[in-house]
């Protein structure tokens, strides 16, 4: 795929500005594992044609046109990854997460006219775009509008290659039309739904700066979605996180090797702009979760109502039936664990809580993938889709 960057042209008749930023800017640890996934995963290497970006980035000088361009560029990495799938030509989640790592170092490296300040603007811009933040309207006629959200690959320390099968889900199912044709309340119907995604980097700095709550707050302001689901990969087979729980617990670092501090006797509660997340330790989803649990399928759908809590300074695992029975207990872990995937799931419904909202959100753990097996992928995701088909029913 050839690119062109009628942005770019424009900057440079923009200005003619000498070079005011320092050379480089430091890379991250995401950043640094490139070079050794290109050898580990020689397709990322011509996955997406870039080269006219880097022929004008250094020639690029003025800061709004730049911004607009990088915008521009990010969206067209995040619908060149959408098509690569849909059309079946790369199903793939992970060129999209290297490829984007790659731009964003190459840009840190190269000279350019912009301030520190800046230059980590332009990043964000890009990076928020090529993660679909900017294809979030909804275009088709349906019945109904279902948003959600998938994860970067993580703990790619242990494993280089991991996909996840969450972000192939938001790279799949962006766009899709889905429809229920059935027998409701006794009367034959047909509802369509319009799906749109995103997806969400592995980073606690990202969540603690209030990332989930910027990209989730217009859906919940204006009830304009009718469903919201984020979703991540978990453990044997589908899990419907019945409560959240407010707390981090888990020792596993982040995609930049961040850890927390927290174990399962010292659970922390995360912030949010500086400040603790405030609220309840745990909280109730709302997603229609026993139509969800007929849709068909590899795996199994369970309705999971484990967490764990701490008592005596202990961790101790219990089931609830219901949220009352959690009232007075701790949080170490809600049912999505006391990692992000968890943390994702209790900022939205805590976001939708306070915002009045009726929007039926929770969260949607897949079965756990070793590396990448295409087929497994696409066998969950399809069973993802299923269950969303089965939600169409109550929502």
């Amino acid at each position: 795929m050839k690119l062109t960057f009628p942005l770019f042209a424009l900057c440079l008749i923009v200005s003619t500005t000498s070079f005011i930023a320092s050379a480089t800017s430091h890379l991250t640890i995401e950043e640094l594992r490139v070079k050794k996934a290109q050898l580990a995963m020689p397709m990322l290497t011509d996955y997406f044609d870039w080269s006219v970006f880097k022929g004008d980035w250094s020639k690029v000088t003025d800061f709004s046109v730049g911004q607009r361009a990088m915008n521009q560029f990010g969206d067209e990495l995040w619908q060149y990854s959408k098509q690569q799938a849909q059309n079946g030509k790369l199903v793939d989640d992970r060129p999209l997460y290297w490829t984007r790592l790659s731009i964003q170092a190459y840009v840190k490296s190269t000279k350019n006219h912009f301030t520190q300040t800046e230059l980590k603007s332009l990043l964000e811009t890009f990076e928020k775009s090529s993660r679909g933040y900017s294809d979030m309207g909804y275009v088709k006629v349906t019945d109904k509008r279902i948003f959600l959200t998938g994860f970067d690959p993580f703990l790619l320390d242990r494993n280089l290659k991991q996909s996840n099968p969450s972000g192939l889900a938001a790279l799949l199912l962006d766009g899709k039309i889905i429809k229920y044709s059935g027998i409701i309340d006794g009367v034959k119907k047909t509802i369509t739904a319009e799906i749109n995604t995103a997806m969400v980097p592995v980073r606690y700095e990202d969540f603690d700066q209030g990332e989930i709550e910027s990209l989730l707050a217009p859906f919940y302001a204006l009830n304009s979605v009718d469903l919201i689901t984020t979703i991540s990969m978990g453990r044997s087979d589908f899990d419907l996180e019945h409560y959240p729980g407010l707390r981090r617990s888990s020792t596993a670092p982040d995609n930049v090797n961040v850890y927390t501090g927290a174990n399962k006797t010292n659970p922390l509660i995360p912030s949010l702009l500086k400040a603790p997340l405030l609220g309840d330790d745990f909280v109730l989803f709302s997603l229609p979760y026993q139509a969800m649990m007929q849709a068909k399928g590899k795996y199994k759908i369970n309705d999971n109502r484990g967490v764990t809590i701490l008592t005596d300074g202990k961790a101790k695992d219990i089931t609830a039936d219901t949220l009352a029975e959690l009232s007075d207990k701790i949080s170490v872990q809600g049912g999505g664990g006391g990692y992000l995937s968890n943390e994702i799931s209790y900022r939205s419904i805590v976001l939708r809580n306070k915002l009045g909202s009726t929007i039926p959100t929770g969260h949607i753990h897949t079965p756990r993938i070793s590396g990448f097996d295409e087929k497994i992928n696409q066998a969950i995701i399809a069973q993802i889709e299923a269950m969303l088909v089965q939600a169409l029913t109550e929502i």
